[in-house]
């Protein structure tokens, strides 16, 4: 059997450097996705949707090594955010305005039907509440500007604004899509202080 893929190593999307913003091309990449709307700190939807993702990933990988002969790590959390007002992010932090996807990325070469397998095998024992909610659906984000926070989640406001308010319109760009999150670190197991969490926004030409 082949080493295990490790696209947290592998993938240049995955990589950024605390303090500084820089331009990459995102490419087109698979989730298993799960929506929600609320504050996550207080809302039950956000942890019933990691609670719904999880299984379906891990029954995915493991039919991967069971029948492709293909394993890889399980990469890390993320998540799109957005609100009618984006102040809601930078300004306001009102979360109760917010909307999200959580996703786990996918491997190219798992197919739709091993998806069905394994969220069908995810329900047989302790069914997640949201597991009818997961899809598996492709994310096109191309050229994006992207950096690493360290700290608490509620401190990345003024990371936002010097990137929405000062790189991007400062390098001839301007935001679309959606706020997009990679969680880097475990936040059960990490001092707020402490977690890394990857900040993307797409982008285009003005």
């Amino acid at each position: 059997m082949a080493d295990r893929a490790d696209f947290k190593r592998s993938l240049d999307s995955y990589q950024a450097g605390r303090g500084r913003f820089r331009i990459l091309e995102v490419p087109d990449l698979r989730y298993l996705m799960v929506d929600g709307h609320g504050d996550p700190n207080t809302t039950p939807l956000f942890a019933e949707g990691i609670e719904a993702l999880y299984p379906v990933a891990y029954k995915l990988k493991f039919a991967s090594r069971r029948e492709l002969g293909r394993d890889y790590v399980v990469p890390p959390l993320e998540g799109l955010w957005w609100a009618r007002d984006m102040e809601a992010f930078t300004v306001a932090r009102d979360k109760s305005r917010w909307d999200w996807t959580l996703m786990l990325m996918v491997p190219d070469w798992i197919d739709p039907d091993m998806v069905t397998a394994a969220a069908q095998e995810a329900g047989r024992r302790n069914r997640p509440t949201r597991l009818d909610d997961v899809r598996l659906e492709e994310l096109s984000e191309g050229r994006c500007v992207q950096t690493l926070h360290v700290g608490s989640f509620d401190e990345e406001a003024e990371v936002l604004a010097r990137m929405h308010d000062g790189f991007i319109p400062e390098h001839g760009l301007r935001m679309v899509g959606r706020h997009h999150e990679v969680y880097l670190s475990d936040a059960r197991r990490t001092a707020p202080e402490k977690l890394r969490t990857i900040l993307r926004q797409p982008v285009t030409d003005r």
